[in-house]
């Protein structure tokens, strides 16, 4: 994997998905991360790592916009502005997050090979929690300082 470290723009997938957001004209990035997050979940069989890690990209930058979310800090994430995303996407960008995570997914697969399969899982985990509103005194699954 073309992977510096576990954030989910820090590979070659995500970087090039970004610069085609960057590149598409403003009203056509939501249907690039609709299109991303739906290959995701759709289809048989095991995910392929480019769509997975294409998917958490997309996935993060959803999240961005919720309230719970942090914003896109990485010099690698997009460079030019998104549109405000449409509320389905949150529902959609969670649904790619389990599916990244569930047998079989060769990005699972390749992480759990390494060392940091737990805080890749970790930033995942925050992605998700970011996209779907909790019952209100319903905890986090993954409360880490800082985000």
């Amino acid at each position: 994997m073309g992977t510096w470290d576990i954030g989910p723009f820090d590979n070659d997938t995500a970087m090039i998905f970004c610069d085609a957001l960057d590149e598409a004209a403003g009203d056509k990035r939501e249907d690039i991360i609709r299109g991303s997050l739906i290959r995701a979940i759709d289809g048989d069989g095991d995910r392929d790592e480019e769509a997975s890690e294409e998917a958490v990209a997309a996935a993060a930058l959803v999240a961005a916009q919720c309230p719970a979310g942090r914003p896109v800090s990485s010099g690698y994430g997009p460079g030019q502005p998104l549109p405000e995303l449409s509320g389905d996407l949150r529902e959609l960008a969670a649904r790619a997050l389990d599916r990244v995570q569930s047998e079989p997914s060769e990005l699972m697969r390749l992480w759990g090979e390494t060392d940091h399969i737990g805080p890749w899982r970790t930033n995942l985990s925050r992605l998700r929690d970011a996209l779907l509103p909790r019952p209100p005194g319903e905890p986090a699954s993954c409360p880490i300082p800082g985000y």
